[in-house]
């Protein structure tokens, strides 16, 4: 008789154990601890700021970052009132430095500590399906454990950012995470750095060189940065024309928007879409 089952051995020493979604209302500080796992966190709106073993960190909105056992962390700025954070804690019992090529059965991923999450709503789905399986069937290693090698292999198919210096004045890191969310809330409509400052009643000046030295960027950078993220999503939707895509994205000029896409993405958007749109047809 032939055999109809087929066996997998899958990632070996990884095992998911809990996750959740921080919501802040807008007190207190990311609790200063010794775990005994590793924790991604992957944040949705806002900023955490986070150290660990005396690295400071900025996480902002779609960036992830990875704490590790056995080093005391702790937040270094209030919770911010927007903010809102995904976690998930998972054990490497088995961790070993890799020695050469891995054998064929072994998957080898390197997933940075701190990255901006080149798939978004990618691993926002996989964070909710994960909180899911562990509400309705409770801590199941097997179904978690796999969610979470797809969470890693997300991570790692996105770009490095660079820790943040010391944050010397915990009023500048709000004020630049205030600005970072009104970009992320206002990016489709009339927004600059100085409405962004006129709405935050501070220097406009002053708010760029903050925001600099803490996102290594300028407000019009990260303005431009989420425009362009949104509109990945709308080309990959492929309903929408260019024209439509620009002015949701809040760009006025669409011959601008063209320019600017192929300048971040190498490719015109026209090219991103026919690689990226989602369709699938089967025919019988």
């Amino acid at each position: 008789m032939a055999e109809n089952t087929l066996s997998l051995t899958l990632p070996q020493g990884l095992q998911a154990t809990n996750g959740g979604l921080f919501i802040s209302r807008g007190v207190g500080t990311h609790p200063r601890r010794v775990i005994d796992s590793f924790e991604l966190l992957y944040v949705k709106k806002g900023t955490l700021g986070i150290e660990e073993a005396g690295q400071q960190f900025l996480v902002g909105a779609e960036e992830t970052l990875v704490l590790w056992p056995g080093r005391e962390h702790g937040g270094t700025m209030p919770y911010t009132p927007d903010l809102q954070f995904f976690w998930a804690h998972f054990l490497l019992p088995e961790r070993r430095v890799s020695q050469g090529k891995p054998r064929q059965s072994e998957l080898l991923l390197d997933v940075p500590q701190h990255a901006r999450v080149a798939r978004a709503e990618q691993m926002s789905g996989l964070f909710r399906r994960f909180l899911n399986e562990q509400e309705l069937l409770g801590e199941r290693q097997v179904p978690m454990s796999l969610m979470m090698m797809q969470m890693l292999w997300e991570v790692a198919n996105s770009r490095a950012v660079g820790a943040a210096g010391p944050v010397a004045d915990g009023s500048a890191a709000v004020l630049a995470a205030r600005a970072e969310a009104l970009i992320c809330t206002g990016f489709a409509g009339p927004i600059s750095t100085s409405s962004i400052a006129a709405q935050l009643g501070c220097n406009s000046d002053y708010l760029g060189r903050v925001f600099r030295s803490l996102y290594r960027c300028t407000l019009t950078e990260a303005i431009h940065t989420r425009r362009l993220r949104q509109a990945t999503a709308l080309l990959a939707d492929g309903k929408a024309t260019l024209e439509a895509v620009a002015a949701q994205c809040g760009f006025d000029d669409a011959g601008y928007f063209r320019r600017l896409f192929k300048r971040s993405t190498g490719m015109t958007p026209q090219a991103y879409r026919r690689l990226h749109m989602r369709v699938h047809v089967n025919t019988g």
